[in-house]
């Protein structure tokens, strides 16, 4: 029938899902997911096996949260941005291809016929209802199950403790005195609290929902434990509790208080003035700081050149079909948005980056890299850079511009610096670009040379964008997850770049801006007694700060800010 309509043979209008970890991912109404073969469509016609992955579930998880901000419920399209372009996307960050080519070209197949252009918003139209239905609540997976990823089990479930591997936000209910003893051990550098129950106690039954809520309310702050005193005689000896309900409290290990009471306001009082008295709010949190404490977008430099002059630049191999395929994907992200640019080979694009590299001589290399850059504005290449064997790509783009030292043409040391900000579209990359130590040694050494170019006021502009970056995104890990994606001795050593940069520069504006922030982001919240404190005093910091000032009144505020973080 499709050869008496279109002209063409077609075997079928193929809708495909990936199945990963005991869960079937699809793009429809949104990302939706269901038990293998439970959605409306039915069981596939056939199941074709990929491989296997190496990622971390959390990895390939926070991938997809990223994915859904392309794949939208709004944006889909039955011929150009549909279930089939979402799995071949997702493949090919878990597996680095995609999925066989006859099924991602056949909408184009179609549309290449003029029946099939005639019918397209007809067909869009009419399929809708059963390409976005929705997954039918028992078919709905409650939580992501234990994945074997080469043999190791990861699970999604709540939040985990990765110092002690103990579940935390729940209370943890005991029997055994080793168990007890385990929770109270984990807490020897925060608190605990300890809930001393029984079966036959009704007043003890009034505080659980509280008690409930204060564990999670306390996160990872503080272990939060039940003791049921009816099945653990043993706990019950050691302790000497003698009612119910009995509270005892810890604090670095010591007992800091006990009560006796169902008082729901006084145990949430006592709680919550425990876990301040082991959490202290850093001094900084009292601050009004504007601009410091904001949550800063990176700085991207999305700015598409005229790709046919840039491809021009690259003599013959402009022609590679590598790059004829990114140059289609740029321009069609850049006129039509991302839900319009279907992913090309990003195996075949990256390959071809690599041998550029490691033949073209570097006064020859910028086009290509400045394509690279062009495309790492979607957050879908460099999330699928971040699932390369050891981050190949970007490490060989930054070993050829570091290698180089002064001898870097100037072309190629800024388009590498503005790529490297672009690696900063995932939070994926950006978490391995400052936690990977090889990878982060070569980041550091982009930005500190860079930033010490006295001859190029643009180089050191962008280096102070790419250190404001790397400071803006430890400073959102710090905030949401009270902990440094970057090490403090690499803090220190960038941060003593900066301020050398900043009492030289004298030109730039936007460098000074940038330098500041960066600086102030790496010092709000840092450990009062740690080095990078120390270093700042050291070096008088804040008098370098304070010094920009008469710089320009457009940086007055930031000054401020920055001298009362340093203060």
């Amino acid at each position: 029938m499709s050869l008496s309509f279109l002209g063409t043979h077609i075997d079928a209008v193929y809708h495909t899902a990936l199945v990963f970890g005991g869960i079937e991912y699809f793009f429809g109404a949104g990302i939706q997911q269901t038990y293998p073969g439970a959605t409306h469509h039915g069981r596939p016609m056939d199941v074709i096996p990929l491989g296997r992955t190496d990622l971390p579930l959390d990895t390939v998880l926070e991938y997809l949260d990223s994915l859904k901000q392309i794949y939208t419920i709004e944006s889909y399209d039955l011929f150009t941005h549909n279930c089939n372009n979402f799995t071949n996307d997702f493949a090919m960050f878990l597996l680095g291809k995609g999925i066989p080519d006859h099924i991602t070209s056949l909408p184009q197949t179609v549309l290449n016929t003029p029946f099939g252009q005639m019918l397209k918003p007809q067909l869009d139209s009419a399929m809708r209802g059963i390409t976005q239905a929705p997954v039918a609540p028992t078919a709905i997976p409650a939580q992501h199950q234990p994945t074997s990823v080469n043999g190791h089990s990861r699970m999604q479930i709540g939040q985990v403790n990765g110092a002690s591997g103990l579940t935390t936000g729940q209370v943890h209910q005991v029997t055994t005195l080793k168990k007890l003893e385990t929770l109270l051990t984990s807490a020897r550098n925060s608190c605990a609290v300890i809930f001393f129950t029984s079966a036959t106690c009704p007043p003890c039954k009034l505080v659980y929902p509280a008690y409930d809520e204060l564990a999670a309310e306390a996160g990872d702050k503080a272990v939060l434990i039940k003791v049921d005193l009816s099945e653990a005689y043993e706990i019950g000896s050691k302790y000497q509790v003698r009612a119910t309900p009995t509270f005892m409290s810890y604090l670095r290990g010591e007992k800091e208080n006990e009560w006796v009471g169902a008082s729901e306001g006084q145990l949430r009082g006592n709680v919550r003035m425990l876990i301040q008295m082991a959490h202290p709010p850093h001094p900084h949190n009292n601050l009004r700081l504007r601009i410091l404490k904001r949550r800063h977008k990176p700085v991207i430099y999305s700015k598409i050149p005229p790709l046919e002059k840039l491809i021009a630049k690259m003599g013959a191999r402009g022609s590679d079909p590598a790059v004829s395929a990114l140059k289609d994907f740029i321009c069609t992200r850049g006129a039509s948005g991302a839900s319009s640019a279907p992913l090309p080979s990003l195996p075949t694009i990256t390959a071809f980056m690599v041998q550029s590299i490691e033949t073209v001589a570097p006064d020859s290399l910028f086009p290509d890299i400045d394509l690279l850059r062009c495309a790492l504005v979607d957050q879908r290449v460099s999330g699928y850079l971040a699932s390369e064997h050891s981050n190949s790509t970007v490490s060989k783009v930054f070993t050829k511009t570091n290698m180089l030292s002064e001898a870097c043409p100037y072309s190629l040391r800024i388009v590498t610096l503005q790529l490297a900000c672009n690696l900063f579209t995932s939070p994926i990359l950006a978490t391995q670009l400052l936690q990977d130590g090889e990878l982060c040694t070569k980041l550091l050494q982009l930005v500190t040379s860079s930033l010490l170019d006295t001859a190029h006021p643009p180089v050191r502009v962008a280096a102070a964008s790419l250190a404001f970056n790397i400071a803006a995104f430890n400073h959102l890990r710090r905030l949401e997850e009270r902990e440094d994606s970057l090490k403090e001795s690499a803090q220190v050593e960038l941060i003593a770049c900066l301020l050398e940069t900043l009492t030289n520069e004298h030109e730039s504006k936007d460098c000074v801006r940038g330098l500041l922030t960066a600086i102030g982001l790496l010092v709000y919240g840092a450990p009062r007694q740690g080095e990078l404190v120390e270093l700042c005093d050291a070096l008088d910091a804040k008098g370098t700060a304070k010094a920009e000032k008469s710089f320009s009144d457009d940086l007055k505020d930031l000054v401020l800010e920055v001298e009362q973080v340093l203060a």
